[in-house]
């Protein structure tokens, strides 16, 4: 009986959300209901019993008469969108977790860098340019290998109901994982001046080297807290995405585990203009201010307090990201 639900919900999926079209599929799914119960009382099998619902009520535009939705069916206000199948859809979640894994490691490589200079001295210089240009070129990579995807912003699509259920389901069940990630990344950000502290106080007397350990051990308790707040989010931003494809205008929109996330976009155009250089001002930023200052062991402050404005600019634009 599921298989013959999500097939009408498929039939129904792009129609405007008005009361009577809504009518009409409730009238349908009774009336493909009856059918099913009427063949298995007869001694058909399941399956075979699918097969005859669909085959005899499975279009919509033979039945849009009786139903009263004639004027609906393949007219001007039927959305034509792109349906993104459940594999396609698996896939993209693979790829956008990877692709934000991707950044994570390139963000944290580049606040490792100046561990080089520190522990190193002089050469150190070189190896910062080459870690990086390495986590540079991580995200770089990272956006090229999401270009495939590029029609979920340019393209009107849109889910069936099983695979909106299904994305729903496992966003809920995401949701302590991402809390943990996130609630000890930023621990690690907050605790990363301990070791500047006691190194500094325990080893003040035994050389510059050693009081030197402790700023390089904030880089790399920074690093990894960052990369855990840019990771908390990996699949959930992908789920978020999926579930806002359908149009709050057609039947598919009024899928309940797609209305429970939909969110009204205020400025899409801004929010995609501001975010998608946000994380590279601040990389800048933090190299300019540290070059300049060589205050190394003050300019690591930059990063969670960009991620406190990265939540503040979420929230005015209304959106996820």
């Amino acid at each position: 009986m599921e298989t013959i639900k999500n097939y009408l919900e498929s039939m129904f999926a792009n129609l405007p959300n008005t009361p009577e079209v809504l009518r009409a599929k409730n009238e349908l799914l009774s009336m493909m209901e009856d059918k099913f119960t009427e063949l298995i009382s007869e001694g058909k099998l399941q399956n075979e019993a699918v097969g005859i619902v669909i085959s005899e009520f499975g279009n919509l535009e033979e039945l849009a008469e009786s139903l009263g939705i004639e004027g609906v069916v393949g007219g001007n206000d039927t959305e034509q969108r792109r349906l993104v199948t459940n594999e396609e859809a698996m896939n993209y979640i693979y790829d956008a977790s990877q692709n934000r894994m991707l950044i994570g490691f390139g963000v944290m490589l580049i606040i490792f860098s100046p561990i080089c200079p520190i522990i190193l001295n002089d050469i150190g210089a070189a190896f910062l340019f080459i870690v990086v240009s390495i986590g540079v070129g991580l995200i770089v990579w990272a956006n090229i290998r999401m270009s495939q995807w590029k029609f979920l912003d340019n393209t009107l699509c849109c889910i069936d109901y099983s695979t909106a259920d299904y994305i729903y389901n496992a966003k809920k069940n995401n949701m302590m994982s991402k809390a943990l990630m996130l609630t000890i990344g930023i621990m690690f950000c907050i605790v990363s001046v301990v070791p500047v502290i006691f190194f500094e106080e325990m080893f003040s007397s035994k050389g510059l080297y050693y009081v030197m350990i402790g700023p390089a051990m904030l880089f790399v308790i920074v690093g990894i807290g960052v990369l855990l707040i840019i990771a908390s989010s990996a699949k959930d931003g992908a789920y978020t995405k999926l579930l806002s494809l359908n149009g709050t205008g057609t039947v598919a929109g009024s899928y309940e585990a797609v209305r429970a996330e939909k969110e009204p976009y205020v400025d899409k155009k801004a929010a995609a203009g501001v975010m998608s250089v946000y994380w590279r001002t601040v990389t800048c930023i933090y190299i300019i201010w540290s070059f300049i200052s060589f205050d190394w062991h003050i300019t690591w402050i930059i990063w969670p307090i960009a991620s406190v404005f990265h939540g503040i600019i979420k929230t005015i634009f209304n959106t996820k990201w």
